[in-house]
């Protein structure tokens, strides 16, 4: 079993423009096998097509530039490489993200570049897993959840691969707790 524990960015807005639709700006993850060790990493961004200028809100948020998003693949290339390093078509594996945002971005961005999404189905959101296992009534979030269990939080919040790192030590926590 390969874990895929991961995080994505997305286009964003302060206030949403009406008819405007997000798309993956960035793919952070680690590859972790059934004894928990790190197999991998991989961390990429994605230029989008539909809304290609970020906005100084996204830019703010994710320390993202546009620089770094106009050197960047399109989406269907970037997810042939990651496909590729998550070894999707070849192992038993799972994908793992703090909620459910992630997977429904991944879904939608094949839909939108008419690629194949029944990959996304084999999730598990560990956010929601994470409240079960403590007991609390709603869910928190990342940041908040990682230093609850006496880890820095290393990196720069909201950039994908700062996220997923972030994401590995709850997981590895946790590792024989998940419902997969």
């Amino acid at each position: 079993m390969q874990y895929i524990v991961y995080d994505l960015e997305a286009t964003c807005w302060e206030h949403m423009p009406i008819g405007y639709v997000q798309e993956t700006i960035e793919i952070g993850a680690f590859r972790i096998n059934q004894y928990g060790e790190v197999r991998g990493k991989f961390s990429r961004f994605v230029k989008p097509v539909v809304h290609p200028n970020l906005s100084p809100f996204c830019r703010q948020l994710t320390s993202i530039t546009q620089e770094d998003i106009n050197r960047a693949g399109i989406f269907p290339d970037v997810m042939d490489e990651f496909l590729d390093w998550a070894r999707i078509d070849t192992d038993d594996y799972v994908l793992c993200s703090w909620g459910n945002f992630d997977r429904k971005m991944f879904a939608a961005d094949c839909r939108l570049h008419r690629m194949d999404e029944r990959w996304t189905e084999k999730h598990i959101n560990l956010k929601e897993q994470y409240r079960l296992l403590k007991g609390m009534r709603n869910g928190i979030g990342l940041k908040k959840a990682v230093e609850k269990e006496g880890h820095l939080f290393s990196g720069i919040h909201h950039r994908g691969i700062s996220d997923a790192e972030n994401l590995v030590k709850l997981f590895l926590q946790y590792l024989d707790h998940w419902n997969v």
